[in-house]
């Protein structure tokens, strides 16, 4: 019942707050672009630099995050096969079902999560590490399908826009450049080693107050198409990291409770801003955040009590 209470109260606050803060004119129209940037531009970056900068690589963890990962290349390869056998036989449809799906709101709502349930320090650290290599693969994949969604036709300029993209997202940048001075073994020096860790600790407070924002306003429709696809990261895919983490990866219980909530966050909240920018299912991807976000409250503290028995 207390980490119940630690997930759920704090987030609904927070959520309720950032909403409030809409509805009553403390904060307008616009506001909540400035504090995404903020977050997407600097406290982000920071977490994931400085998370996998401090990381030891050790065959073990690099075994973490192959397990980590896993879940969503399986998902993908799941819905390509569904298409080819044409269980699934419409392009915007396997679009939508892989966006839905790998693109999770790990940074912006699986940090807090797993901070407010779990506390800071090697927790936070190993959701960072989850959140930023999970996130490289998703964000990746679900931009290269947007991509392909808008540029349906000329390859080279599709390949030519998706790099271009991919070399300016500061979240793989980050995540590149962490991994890097890591290896190569450069000590980042001490002030800004805490420059970093103090932009990188306002994520999780920011990040959820933020979502009250965005939910402020928007039109909402589709609403049984999105309760569909909320099932996605609900039950589909951190079913798929139990069976993987259970039977085939040998990570201890802590790691695997972690990867598994991971892949069950809700849908990132940037994908609002993407989906009106590629024109993509606006209306439902505005509805699957909603909902989403909404019984993450619950769902995710169910999945806290069946992984304590699971692992």
């Amino acid at each position: 019942m207390s980490v119940i209470l630690r997930t759920s109260v704090p987030i609904i606050l927070l959520i309720a707050l950032g909403y409030l803060s809409r509805k009553y004119g403390i904060l307008k129209h616009g506001d909540e672009r400035v504090l995404s940037s903020y977050i997407y531009y600097f406290a982000l970056p920071s977490l994931f630099f400085i998370n996998i900068y401090e990381v030891e690589f050790s065959r073990e963890v690099i075994k973490y995050v192959i397990a980590g990962v896993t879940p969503t290349f399986v998902a993908l390869a799941i819905f390509i096969f569904i298409f080819l056998f044409g269980i699934v036989k419409d392009k915007k449809t396997l679009y939508l079902l892989i966006v839905t799906t790998v693109f999770g709101s790990l940074a912006f709502f699986g940090i807090p999560f797993i901070v407010f349930a779990f506390g800071t320090g090697e927790p936070e650290r190993l959701a960072a590490l989850f959140a930023s290599t999970i996130s490289f693969v998703s964000v990746i994949t679900a931009t290269s399908v947007l991509e392909i969604y808008k540029l349906d036709g000329e390859k080279s300029s599709r390949v030519k826009t998706l790099v271009k993209r991919f070399s300016k997202n500061p979240l793989i940048l980050s995540t590149l450049l962490g991994v890097s001075i890591n290896i190569i073994g450069f000590e980042v020096p001490i002030f800004l080693s805490t420059t970093l860790h103090s932009l990188g600790s306002t994520t999780s407070t920011v990040a959820i107050f933020m979502l009250g924002l965005f939910f402020y306003g928007r039109s909402y429709g589709n609403l049984k198409t999105a309760f569909g696809l909320s099932l996605l990261r609900i039950l589909f895919l951190p079913l798929v990291a139990v069976i993987f983490l259970k039977f085939v990866f040998a990570v201890p219980s802590f790691e695997s409770t972690i990867i598994v909530l991971m892949h069950g966050m809700p849908i990132a909240v940037s994908s609002i801003v993407l989906s009106e920018r590629y024109d993509f299912f606006k209306e439902t991807i505005a509805s699957l955040n909603l909902i989403s976000a909404m019984l993450s409250v619950f769902y995710l503290n169910i999945w806290l009590i069946i992984l304590e028995t699971i692992f």
